[in-house]
């Protein structure tokens, strides 16, 4: 038997962390074979902790073999001691009339914080994923307060986009997903993502050439996009088990690999295709052996650099924000 792997989780009483949990115990992200420690991390306050607790009960009903220990606090510092795996579910939401900057200082407090115990008590080699909006600033808060860890292992999930690119793409090209190679979405989780499909085959055929560009740029791109907000709209509440099944993904083929198959996933940037070294960055990476490297060598044109700038942009725009907080903190 192997020896238990600890996954930390916040905000894990949540509705993506309620999806997430029974999966992670179940063996889909890390293998029928790999024992886990589950620790969950909640707000201290008497709803959350209550509801934590009702979590850990229904963990307890399942019986899982896999799961070896479970534990919940609200105290960091005990969350992610000797973690190897670290999901940042937990994140201010917007509220209708809170401005961006508030919404970044609102998180700033909770990465910045939790990016600090990363940093004093987890493994050196944790991976670190935020799923928390926005995910991609705020890794890049948790990276910075986290000097000890190295900065690659601070990530933010751009797969919930890959998955939802790929399954408008084969309904429209009537294939299945796994026939799709070579998608990426680059950028920031948000309104200026860019679905990709310049580089993209089915079977060896390149996908640029089984659609209309209208269609990709009037419809594909803003639906990837909007997805989240169509989802709010459609059933009341955010997106959850399709969130959850992405983080599932993102941790999967970042242990396990790949399968050397292009996936998404933000980063910090090295400089790459002229993305601004340190942004956290939507990136076509291939994982393996536990590890990922950003795929290099791909044509870039105007087409790209239009799409690209506006991600720099909003991005440079949040770092500018943040970094002012942190530096007070």
């Amino acid at each position: 038997m192997k020896t238990p792997m600890k996954v930390a989780v916040t905000g894990a009483a949540g509705q993506i962390g309620y999806s997430l949990l029974f999966r992670i115990a179940a063996g889909d992200m890390l293998g029928e074979d790999q024992p886990i420690d589950l620790c969950m991390l909640e707000r201290d306050n008497e709803a959350s902790i209550k509801a934590a607790r009702g979590v850990m009960m229904e963990l307890d009903d399942c019986a899982f073999p896999l799961l070896n220990k479970v534990c919940s606090t609200s105290d960091p510092s005990e969350c992610f001691r000797d973690a190897d795996i670290a999901m940042l579910v937990g994140a201010r939401p917007r509220t209708a009339d809170m401005q961006r900057a508030d919404l970044l200082a609102a998180n700033a407090q909770i990465f910045v914080q939790q990016g600090r115990a990363i940093n004093n008590v987890a493994k050196p080699d944790i991976k670190v994923l935020v799923v928390g909006n926005p995910c991609n600033t705020n890794a890049y808060i948790a990276r910075k307060c986290a000097p000890n860890i190295n900065p690659k292992n601070f990530t933010a999930m751009m797969r919930l986009d890959h998955n939802r690119t790929l399954t408008q793409v084969a309904q429209k090209i009537n294939c299945k997903v796994t026939d799709i190679e070579g998608l990426c979405v680059w950028g920031n989780h948000g309104g200026t993502m860019f679905p990709d499909l310049t580089h993209s085959t089915v079977k060896g055929k390149p996908v640029m050439t089984m659609i209309d560009k209208t269609w990709y740029l009037s419809d594909l791109v803003p639906t990837v996009a909007g997805r989240g907000g169509a989802i709010i709209k459609a059933r009341g509440h955010s997106s959850a088990a399709s969130a959850a099944n992405a983080a599932i993904d993102h941790i999967r083929s970042w242990i396990k690999g790949s399968n050397d198959q292009i996936v998404t996933m933000a980063v910090p940037s090295d400089g790459s295709y002229g993305i601004p070294e340190g942004l956290t960055f939507g990136f076509p990476v291939v994982c393996k052996d536990g590890d990922y490297e950003i795929v290099k060598g791909l044509e870039i044109d105007d087409f790209h650099k239009e799409f690209f700038a506006k991600n720099i942009k909003a991005l440079e725009e949040e770092k500018a924000i943040v970094d002012e907080i942190i530096a007070k903190s």
